[in-house]
């Protein structure tokens, strides 16, 4: 290896160790814009305040990610397919849940500039299992447990697709293989800083755990937040989130749901989205008067 090469490794680590240093596992590269949602500087934003997103994201390629999410979320059509078990386009539940995307997605843009140029899919499994997410890159999927076991109003509907557009949005799955990365930082991200290919390859090995991956309880409340401003602003009545959360309570009472084996329910987590109904009826009263 070369002086200039060894010079190029040296360098590619100190800036891991200063990432990660510097982040202390929660600092962020972006924080949603305030022009665009409320004008001025931040402090006059209306809508909630969840700080900035994990720094950690920037260690993986966000296209790496999302490329690896779409052939995961495609395989899935394909498998669920050939099991009679996807949803046709002209099924009511199909139509219900795109039309309830449609008024979501526009207001997903200020809180990650890469959701203009993701092609957002929408698609519905037939299961019993109560179980809906949102892949990087905006690939979004219900089971039909979800829907009809809960009998979810649309508003409902929408606080839980906002809470998994969310996820997306905050890259919460991407910052998770950042850290991943991090730890080995002679492999992963000095692969990354020089172009040399072993972090493709440890993206790549996550891919499969796309549609299981579990996030932290503190991602967890950032999307359940999120969620209830997207909702909000689309006109879906935010104080569903308590609602939905009752329902999933008395869902979990039995044998815990899929669902809720990854999202933390509880009384804490209600008193939370209550907590923050003030900072977000406003938005969904002036969504409903236009």
């Amino acid at each position: 290896m070369s002086r200039t090469q060894m010079g190029g490794v040296f360098d590619a680590l100190a800036l891991a160790r200063a990432l990660i240093l510097a982040t202390g596992l929660a600092a962020s590269a972006w924080a949603p814009p305030a022009l665009a949602l409320g004008g001025g500087d931040s402090s006059a934003r209306e809508g909630v305040d969840v700080g900035r997103n994990s720094v950690f994201a920037k260690l993986v390629p966000a296209e790496t990610i999302e490329e690896s999410a779409a052939k995961q979320y495609q395989q899935m059509l394909r498998q669920a397919a050939n099991q009679n078990a996807l949803a046709p386009p002209d099924h009511p539940q199909v139509q219900r849940l795109r039309r309830i995307a449609e008024r979501l997605i526009p207001f997903a843009n200020a809180w990650n500039p890469r959701a203009r140029t993701w092609k957002w899919e929408i698609n519905l499994l037939g299961s019993r299992q109560l179980n809906a997410f949102c892949m990087p890159g905006g690939k979004i999927a219900f089971y039909t447990g979800i829907l009809e076991q809960l009998k979810l109003t649309d508003d409902e509907v929408a606080q839980i697709m906002g809470h998994e557009i969310a996820h997306a949005l905050r890259e919460h799955a991407r910052a998770r293989m950042g850290k991943g990365a991090a730890t080995s930082i002679g492999a992963g991200i000095v692969s990354q800083v020089l172009g040399l290919g072993d972090l493709g390859r440890t993206v790549t090995n996550y891919g499969a755990e796309l549609l299981t991956l579990k996030f932290s309880r503190d991602d967890e409340t950032e999307a359940d937040l999120v969620g209830l401003e997207l909702a909000a602003r689309a006109g879906y009545d935010p104080q569903a989130g308590v609602s939905l959360w009752r329902k999933m309570q008395a869902a979990s009472k039995g044998a815990p749901p899929q669902w809720l084996s990854t999202h933390p329910a509880g009384t804490t987590r209600i008193a939370d989205i209550e907590k923050a109904l003030p900072q977000v009826l406003p938005l969904y009263e002036s969504a409903i008067r236009k």
